[in-house]
């Protein structure tokens, strides 16, 4: 078979390291027959984001790297949506541009999909024996928190609803309307999916990379109130 995977990536002010992170995609392995497209969305970063991104382009000409920008901060998952829109593979996964996630486990990913088995493929942080930095113990508790409640509305059994690693067919995830421009894209995008009826949705183990905030994590505390307000909201009031 041949086939495209659309890898969707939100930046915001990671100058720094976006190199490193193209690398990694750039070079990750993908099963026989499976091309890239890469999408980024600089989300109006205020640092050299833009420049960086351009530089990394221009040396690597053979990259498909489609660079796509915001003239206002929107919010992580106003990026996601932009790439979302513009993806044009069969399959579509989600990226962070820090280096919390492995693009080496996209076949791992991807194997439930092209087995025919699954629609949606969720990478778990909380499942399998793939390294896990160890770092605070309230952000565990919070994801766990948030997945509980999730999955009590959804009536799934994830174990991790919050990961970055979502992996979708393509029609699929541009049909949902999705509203969230913030972090709240996780628990939007869970809800939406699990009311489509049929859809076969997977877990498998990934690695996970995690950063602390000196390293430049963005994530906060309201962002986990905004996290339950979505659950409530698109769960019992948004259908």
């Amino acid at each position: 078979m041949t086939a495209t995977l659309s890898i969707v990536i939100p930046a915001y002010n990671e100058g720094r390291t976006i190199h490193l992170i193209l690398d990694k995609v750039r070079q990750a392995p993908l099963p026989e027959g499976i091309r890239r497209e890469v999408i980024i969305t600089n989300d109006c970063s205020t640092d050299d984001t833009e420049a960086a991104i351009l530089k990394y382009r221009d040396a690597h000409t053979g990259f498909p790297l489609t660079y796509l920008k915001h003239e206002v901060n929107q919010g992580k998952g106003a990026a996601l949506h932009t790439g979302i829109r513009h993806a044009t593979g069969d399959f579509v996964i989600i990226q962070d541009a820090d280096l919390e996630y492995d693009p080496d486990e996209y076949p791992i990913l991807l194997k439930p999909i092209l087995d025919g088995v699954a629609d949606v493929v969720y990478g778990s942080r909380f499942m399998g024996g793939r390294p896990h930095r160890i770092l605070f113990f309230c952000h565990s508790i919070g994801n766990k928190f948030l997945t509980f409640l999730s999955n009590a509305f959804t009536n799934l059994n994830l174990t991790d609803m919050e990961t970055c690693y979502k992996l979708f067919r393509r029609e699929i995830i541009q049909a949902l309307p999705l509203r969230e421009k913030r972090f709240g894209f996780e628990p939007e995008v869970t809800a939406r999916i699990a009311r489509i009826p049929r859809i076969r949705i997977y877990e498998v183990g990934i690695s996970y990379y995690g950063r602390s905030y000196a390293d430049g994590k963005k994530i906060g505390w309201k962002d986990g109130f905004r996290a339950i307000y979505c659950i409530l909201k698109y769960n019992l009031f948004a259908r």
